[in-house]
């Protein structure tokens, strides 16, 4: 069907919401295009996109239309149990969670619905406490407040994998019409209250290693979400001194007190930082709006430093598998996750201690399926991504940055009582194993014309792989044809297919090119190992210069 049927078919709908009527009354012609011309496609985090009228766009009826299709999915597995079914601050999280749950009664499914917003790592651990055969959590992480999603889980408390994706895909494109999809409000939709918060935390609480006396002093922010609901209260109970940034802890889905609601930009700890001065606090830790990502800024030299994924990630590693050493609780079949983005310090951290590690695809989904195939014959260590998501105890199958809080809050007060920061054990990892450094690049292509923009990188890229000065390309994989090439030769990858290109060249430098899943733009990944950070620094800035050059001209 031609954009413009579809435009005509929702303006016939007699019943169409008001606001969105009116909203489409308003569009222009390439508006129009924009909005109808596709639907909303699951990527690595299942549905996300800029929220108003039409079929490429989140609203009330692609909501339903992708709860039905998932009901469809669940009835053919004949699989009994319920769906857990949770959501952020977002404009109409609420409602569009309560309507997957009435579309899900009206398909014979029980949900368990969650009263008030909660993070995304208690719906995962939600769907495993209730024994769920799925999950679904209403948010769009941390993008800007246009937007909104839906992300599905299977009964192992992960995102589903690709294979399952591909199957509910059918089934939601087998969804004719979103106006004639029956909903019920009955006894099947179940309500979890404000009391499944300890349940949670309790699984929480026993991530600890090595406590010791709270001396340190916190700021902390949800940026307007979900952590707001748990983690201040989880660091109080335990003596943590924290100060919860009051402008920013009120649910908000126009996150009115906060240049951005994501914690791996700048802008989001401005407020914070300036309230930590005022204070004299020792680290801030943010969260992003569903509170499966942290970020943290730590006072060093008199100075709030931010730290990025990969470096949170490699401090969390560091300690968790030094101080179990320590006491002997290292295990022999540990293993530690990342993904082919994160940087290789992962790796050698966890070789140094005798742990084996596995990269996956980016996506946590990747690693909480991982976690549940090794699960007979290894035991869990760690998980990370570079985009500020750890997982330190797999009771949860997804990134969860309660628990990242929890932790970073021990480590911090550790450091502190042996008169260090987390720079200085930043540094002293560093000291050991390399001063590894890494960048993101991230080129935002909008619309039609920017995925035809995408395309044409990665097409690009895929044919002329990018000249680095000095540094001989020693090997390249192509994940869309599970090849590696190298010295001529052609292997095969042992990963799902997926169109990310990843160049290595010689030392541990490498760059990945990689279209987001949920998200019009592209995103560039760069690492290397300098004699010290700022030497590494300038050599990846000389890099992205003459490759932005490349990708100007095209």
């Amino acid at each position: 069907m031609s954009y413009e049927k579809k435009y005509q078919f929702w303006l016939n709908q007699k019943d169409l919401d008001s606001t969105l009527l009116k909203e489409l009354i308003e569009l222009n012609e390439e508006q129009l295009k924009e909005v109808f011309h596709s639907d909303l496609s699951f990527g690595t985090g299942g549905l996300r996109g800029i929220m108003g009228a039409g079929t490429n766009r989140v609203n009330v009826y692609t909501i339903r239309k992708a709860s039905k299709g998932f009901a469809t999915y669940l009835n053919k597995q004949k699989a009994k149990g319920g769906v857990a079914i949770s959501y952020d601050n977002r404009h109409y999280s609420k409602k569009f969670a309560k309507e997957a749950a009435m579309v899900l009664a009206a398909s014979g499914i029980p949900s368990y619905l969650f009263e008030e917003m909660r993070p995304t790592p208690m719906l995962s651990y939600a769907v495993r406490h209730f024994k769920c055969i799925g999950g679904i959590m209403i948010t769009a992480s941390h993008n800007p407040k246009e937007y909104n999603g839906y992300k599905v889980y299977d009964h192992t408390g992960a995102q589903v994998n690709l294979e399952t994706a591909e199957k509910i895909i059918s089934e939601i494109n087998n969804v004719e019409n979103p106006f004639e999809i029956d909903t019920l409000d009955n006894e099947l939709i179940h309500t979890v209250d404000a009391s499944f918060d300890d349940l949670y935390l309790a699984e929480v609480e026993k991530i600890q290693i090595s406590p010791k006396d709270p001396i340190v002093k916190i700021v902390y922010s949800p940026l307007h979400g979900t952590g707001g609901t748990v983690i201040p209260k989880l660091l109080q109970k335990h003596g943590y001194d924290v100060h919860p940034y009051m402008p920013q802890m009120t649910p908000d889905p126009n996150f009115s007190a906060t240049k951005s609601s994501n914690p791996e930009e700048e802008a989001a700890y401005i407020e914070t930082i300036k309230y930590a001065k005022e204070i004299d606090a020792d680290l801030i830790m943010i969260t992003d709006p569903d509170a499966d990502r942290l970020g943290i800024a730590v006072k060093h030299k008199g100075e709030y430093h931010l730290l990025n994924g990969n470096q949170t990630a490699a401090l969390e590693l560091y300690y968790i598998l030094s101080e179990k050493r320590k006491k002997n609780q290292l295990p022999a079949n540990g293993m530690v996750y990342k993904t082919v983005v994160t940087t290789d310090l992962i790796d050698e951290i966890a070789k140094s201690f005798g742990v084996k590690s596995e990269s996956t695809l980016t996506g946590f989904k990747f690693i909480g399926e991982k976690a549940e195939q090794n699960k007979k014959h290894t035991t869990y260590l760690f998980g990370c991504e570079e985009s500020y998501g750890s997982l330190v105890s797999e009771f949860v199958r997804d990134k969860d940055a309660v628990q990242a809080c929890f932790i970073l809050a021990e480590m911090a007060n550790y450091t502190k009582h042996i008169k260090m920061t987390l720079m200085d054990y930043l540094d002293h990892i560093y000291q050991a194993y390399g001063y590894y450094y890494e960048y993101t690049k991230s080129i935002t292509l909008p619309g039609i014309s920017g995925l035809e923009k995408i395309n044409q990188l990665m097409s690009h890229f895929r044919q002329n792989p990018p000249v680095i000065y000095g540094k001989k390309l020693e090997s390249y994989d192509d994940y869309q044809k599970s090849i590696k090439i190298q010295d001529g030769s052609v292997s095969k990858l042992d990963l799902p297919t997926s169109n990310v290109l990843k160049y290595y060249y010689q030392d541990h430098t490498w760059i990945v090119f990689r279209p987001s899943g949920t998200e019009p733009k592209i995103k560039i990944y760069f690492q290397t190992v300098g004699q010290t950070i700022k030497n590494a620094k300038a050599f990846i800035d000389a890099v992205l210069a003459e490759l932005m050059k490349e990708i100007n001209a095209l």
